[in-house]
């Protein structure tokens, strides 16, 4: 079965979750099929074997799941953006908006050093934000974003567009219209 087909399959979709009008992609069932895990893992790494990544940046929390395989299926080491006030020592953090307000990420200490060639995941892409003020936060500490691996894509709500000026390439599996 095609890789896209049996990954669909395994999503599930929980209309109004977390409010009204949003259709909730949950990636959890995709993690009760090992062997899809691994052909997902797999898909994503191929398309950065030869761009020497050092790190793989996972994004809280869902990027925390495959981020680490990744990583592993690279030869390249794992770091964790999170949420302000979740890391014991933080080495850079990055304030941005969001659609109703700002958020803040941080990552620790040590995590990326100047030089390192990094490439970020999350397991879904929508508007972006997340994501670029990730690569802000790599580009602060003086590392270099070299891509993006999503799961999925929700291409209306314009995220690719946000990504456009890190000049990294974009990949994911599944590309939602909405």
């Amino acid at each position: 079965m095609l890789l896209e087909k049996e990954l669909r399959e395994a999503i599930r979709e929980i209309p109004d979750f977390p409010q009204p009008g949003v259709l909730f992609k949950d990636i959890t069932p995709l993690f009760l099929r090992p062997r899809l895990v691994e052909r997902c893992v797999e898909e994503l790494s191929r398309h950065f074997r030869v761009r020497d990544v050092s790190k793989v940046v996972g994004i809280e929390s869902r990027g925390f799941l495959l981020g680490p395989m990744i990583a592993q299926q690279l030869g390249a080491g794992f770091a964790i953006v999170r949420k302000k006030g979740k890391l014991p020592e933080i080495a850079a953090s990055i304030s941005y908006e969001l659609e109703y307000g700002s958020a803040t990420i941080e990552m620790a200490k040590d995590a990326i050093q100047p030089g390192d060639r990094v490439l970020i995941h999350d397991d879904l892409l929508a508007t972006g934000g997340t994501a670029a003020a990730t690569a802000r936060l790599v580009e602060q500490v003086g590392a270099h974003v070299i891509g993006f691996a999503f799961l999925i894509v929700l291409e209306e709500l314009g995220g690719r567009k946000a990504l456009e000026p890190f000049g990294a390439p974009i990949v994911a599996i599944l590309s939602y219209p909405r």
